[in-house]
């Protein structure tokens, strides 16, 4: 059996009896910032350990959220009627949708951007309107023709005036012209103007008056008594989108004058003012702005979402066609819920900062001056940020974007493109956490160290002062 005394003799820590041991001011003194020395450092090395650092590196794109990228965004027009709006996306692998409608939503708004009714809902984009036999059949011209001195006497005199707006050059207001005008005699023959009144089709050439008809041909439904818009002063009106036979026209006539009682028109022919010229002349009908919002998904290879105006039965004019702009919103990937940005705070230096670059960004362009038939392109540049978490192992996903945009002269329809092309590299920033055993290590480093340095520098004072009391009393050594 192993004595005490042999284990005893393997004590690395032999006390000295407190006899022979000497007190000093400058031990004392030494001893005090030597233990301040070890709470600081200690207080230091404890901050560092529940820090965690971050390291970033660039690595080919290893995405785990598919091969689609969702495209978020809020955008109004100012002068692009929601009727016509389209939201195309094509890429470079031949991709081309038309029309999304399924994620977009529209809703008017005036000049200001301010909302002037609920969300939009128009089945003219996209959709096939049927049209007359193109024959060579002779037929007369029995729609009123209308400028904007007796547009006011007509929509006043009138329950309803349903107004077709064309254009000689349009392809579509040639098809139409012929039904139109069979239509209108029709009409005319079943509800008199002069007798009944009820009802009365009439046109307007856009080529020889002012408008604000974004599509050739529109057909407009104005009621007598709702004509006016409040703050504006247009007159407000109602779209046909129907088809376009004889039939069609005649039937949806009908249908509007049906609820019309007979008498009360009657009246109000006998009793209308003659003074018209006192009522305020009033501006051609305007069609107001759109804003879209929604989200698209779009391939991960370069590729254009663009807004534009589109229409399978309808003709544009490239040089009235204003396609001016205001960003709200353009993101891409999935936005970051509050949420888990408030619990992932010290990682904010990293992300947050470009995913929404364009956002609150006004691009205008007028007609009317050297900005015609101008085409609105936006190039973007995307890259992936992926953020590890080490506490929770989260993977926080986010794609930032630069952004470059000019005005482009155009021989065509003009649209606001947004080319996005992805980078093949992506952003990683890993959390790097300090384990437990290395702040132990440290620790006990400064604590040791601190002691050492403090017992040498004792030493070496308490020899120092020795020698000089020595050289004092004249004493050889």
């Amino acid at each position: 059996m192993v004595s005490t005394t042999k284990i005893k003799s393997v004590d690395f820590y032999r006390k000295i009896p407190r006899d022979l041991t000497e007190a000093s001011l400058s031990g004392a003194g030494l001893s005090i910032i030597a233990a301040l020395s070890m709470m600081f450092l200690f207080g230091m090395e404890l901050s560092n350990y529940l820090t965690v650092s971050t390291s970033t590196s660039v690595i080919v794109d290893q995405s785990s959220d598919g091969d689609f990228l969702r495209i978020e965004f809020n955008i109004s027009f100012p002068a692009l009627s929601c009727e016509f709006a389209s939201v195309d996306v094509s890429d470079v692998l031949g991709t081309n949708r038309l029309n999304i409608t399924k994620t977009i939503r529209k809703y008017s708004i005036d000049p200001n951007l301010k909302p002037t009714g609920t969300e939009f809902h128009s089945g003219s984009v996209g959709k096939v309107v049927k049209h007359g036999d193109e024959t060579d059949e002779e037929y007369s011209e029995d729609s009123i023709s209308l400028t904007a001195q007796n547009f006011d006497k007509y929509s006043h005199q009138h329950a309803i005036l349903v107004v077709n707006f064309f254009a000689p050059w349009c392809y579509w207001s040639a098809r139409l012209k012929p039904s139109w005008e069979k239509a209108a005699k029709i009409i005319k023959e079943r509800y008199d103007p002069e007798m009944d009144g009820r009802i009365v089709m009439a046109k307007v050439d856009c080529t020889e008056e002012v408008h604000h008809i974004q599509g050739y041909p529109s057909i407009r439904i104005f009621r007598k008594g709702s004509d006016l818009r409040d703050e504006h002063g247009h007159h407000d009106h109602e779209s046909y989108y129907g088809d376009r036979d004889t039939d069609s026209l005649v039937t949806t006539m009908e249908t509007l004058v049906a609820p019309i009682p007979l008498e009360s028109q009657r009246l109000a022919l006998e009793n209308k003012s003659n003074n018209m010229s006192d009522h305020v002349k009033r501006p051609a009908p305007k069609s107001g702005g759109c804003r879209i919002e929604g989200f698209v998904r779009v391939k991960k290879v370069p590729g254009n979402l663009i807004i534009s105006a589109r229409s399978g039965s309808h003709s544009f004019d490239p040089s009235q066609m204003n396609m001016s702009h205001v960003i709200s919103h353009l993101s891409f990937g999935r936005k970051i819920a509050p949420r888990v940005m408030s619990d992932m705070k010290r990682v904010l230096p990293y992300i947050g900062g470009s995913h929404d670059r364009l956002n609150g960004q006004a691009y205008i362009s007028n007609p009317g001056d050297s900005n015609a038939n101008v085409t609105i392109e936006h190039y973007l540049q995307v890259v992936k940020t992926e953020v590890m978490t080490t506490r929770d192992h989260k993977l926080v996903e986010e794609y930032e974007y630069t952004a470059h945009s000019s005005l482009v002269q155009s021989l065509h329809i003009p649209v606001a493109k947004f080319h996005f092309e992805l980078s093949p590299m992506q952003v990683l920033v890993t959390e790097n956490r300090k384990s437990f055993w290395h702040f132990i290590t440290n620790v006990c480093a400064i604590i040791g160290g601190v002691f050492t340095v403090a017992g040498i520098l004792d030493s070496v004072l308490h020899n120092t002062m020795r020698l000089m009391k020595k050289v004092e009393l004249g004493k050889n050594f």
